[in-house]
């Protein structure tokens, strides 16, 4: 079935379906009987966007509140022992989906922890005390009357005076050994750390913030009936209890509307 016959079938069946929006900034979106896809998506993606987005569909008729829910796994494969489902889902999102990994913010936290790690080294050679967990107390006192402060909460500033003789100062903790001159190289350290602290901290924020919308079931399901159309034989081989469940609850009409689709889809890949 080519994404054209399936656009025609959707239609069909009452669903909207629109190729020329934004589709949110997605490749694909589904909302309300509607599904949006990018006008910028790469044709290759069409199909597997379509299907993806189909069976959130189809999700919806199972559980109605999936959209605000995320649904569950015991609905979706109409079994209350789901405990294998789960895990067998993730590793086909991780096929399916190289981006559920998170290897970029993966790698990009090592580096950020590395650097932490070396600035705590150079405060450590003047103060061997020196605990990130703890107050610095000999920064603190050096700190309060310098403009160096704000650099604790903002990585650039910049600084305008009031009055008649109107100032303007911008300072980085790029700079910082220009920019003060006086400071010890452990007090640059040390807020180059706050710095990376924070950084670590948002990163780590995205990075929970994907796997929880990785894990959502919803989503679960619909990159396993993504990945049916990528890969029937991968998936079969990355999760043999989901692909017999789905196919026994498929063959009985448990999946609705999807049955009418699934012969080309998969049968197109099947090896």
């Amino acid at each position: 079935m080519e994404a054209k016959e399936l656009i025609k079938y959707l239609k069909s069946i009452g669903l909207e379906v629109h190729t020329t929006t934004k589709a949110r900034g997605n490749q694909g979106f589904y909302l309300h009987n509607r599904i949006d896809i990018s006008k910028n998506i790469k044709p290759e993606r069409l199909m597997p966007t379509l299907l993806h987005e189909f069976a959130h569909y189809i999700h919806s008729k199972i559980e109605p509140f999936m959209e605000k829910t995320g649904g569950t796994i015991e609905k979706i494969f109409d079994d209350n022992d789901s405990k294998f489902y789960e895990d067998e889902l993730l590793e086909v999102t991780k096929f399916v989906d190289n981006n559920s990994k998170c290897e970029k913010l993966e790698e990009h936290k090592k580096i950020i922890k590395s650097k932490i790690s070396d600035y705590e080294q150079i405060i450590k050679e003047k103060y061997p005390h020196f605990q990130r967990s703890k107050k610095f107390c000999e920064f603190d006192r050096y700190i309060k009357g310098s403009k160096a402060k704000y650099l604790l909460k903002y990585d650039r500033v910049k600084l305008v005076t009031r009055g008649l003789n109107k100032k303007t100062e911008i300072y980085s903790i790029d700079n910082i050994e220009n920019d003060f001159c006086d400071m010890p190289k452990e007090f640059a350290a040390y807020i180059r750390l706050k710095s990376c602290q924070k950084r670590q901290s948002r990163v780590s924020s995205k990075i929970n913030r994907m796997n929880k919308y990785y894990k959502r079931p919803t989503e679960l399901f619909a990159r396993f009936v993504e990945g049916l159309y990528i890969n029937s034989a991968q998936v079969q081989k990355l999760a043999p209890n989901c692909y017999k469940r789905f196919y026994e609850l498929l063959n009985c009409g448990y999946y609705k509307e999807l049955h009418e689709v699934s012969e080309d889809f998969i049968n197109r890949i099947e090896v």
